[in-house]
């Protein structure tokens, strides 16, 4: 099978975590909810969902309204952080987005933030053309794990198959998203801080220290 288009995740994937996700919730959180005793639960809920569309996060945690305004927060809460200059791309990152382009693979980033937070990252590091397309749970439906993601990855850079997608990650939901849509390919990476046996045990083919050994990995799969 010839690979067509390579569906990337942003935050642990393509662009340092460094504890941004836990550290924006944990604002959201003091903001909307100060002194709640269940903030200790609700981060190591956030912890264990990482990559997961993060309105759905919320709602496993409160109601519809409380929800809605951490989610609100926590948008507020991650362009701070940016706006700090805490986004910062994975070593090598870049170069690799641009050789996969330059080998003809359409190149779609993915992630379970909102739009504002994925725009935000994707200007600050100045990828606006380095990929086709950049799909938040909004564009596609549903989040990680559900297929969606990939699958609007497939519609909108009309990818012959789902067998032509690869799918990249450093979650479980990651891997579950790209298992889910049948991709030909689904690869974990470590950058991410999840342990290898764990993004198998979710359904990676192959595992990866670091998104720049992707190429390599396609010309061995090829």
């Amino acid at each position: 099978m010839r690979f067509e288009t390579v569906v990337l995740d942003l935050a642990g994937t393509l662009v340092v975590d460094d504890g941004l996700v836990e550290e924006g919730f944990a604002r959201a959180y003091d903001r909307v909810l100060p002194g709640d005793p269940g903030r200790s639960a609700a981060l190591e809920h956030v912890r264990v969902t990482m990559g997961q569309s993060k309105i759905e996060v919320f709602r496993a945690l409160a109601d519809e309204t409380t929800a809605q305004q951490l989610n609100s927060a926590f948008e507020a809460a991650y362009a701070e952080l940016v706006d700090e200059g805490r986004c910062a791309p994975i070593p090598g990152a870049e170069k690799t987005l641009q050789e996969l382009r330059e080998r003809g693979l359409a190149v779609v980033f993915t992630t379970g933030f909102g739009r504002a937070t994925a725009d935000a990252i994707v200007d600050t590091l100045h990828w606006q053309e380095l990929a086709d397309a950049v799909l938040t749970p909004a564009d596609a439906g549903r989040g990680r794990p559900a297929p969606d993601l990939a699958l609007t990855a497939l519609l909108r850079t009309r990818t012959s198959s789902v067998g032509a997608l690869v799918v990249v990650g450093d979650t479980e939901s990651d891997a579950g998203c790209g298992v889910a849509a049948g991709a030909g390919l689904v690869v974990g990476v470590l950058t991410g801080g999840r342990p290898e046996s764990a993004l198998r045990a979710a359904g990676a083919h192959d595992v990866i220290a670091s998104v720049v050994e992707l190429p390599a990995l396609l010309d061995a799969r090829g």
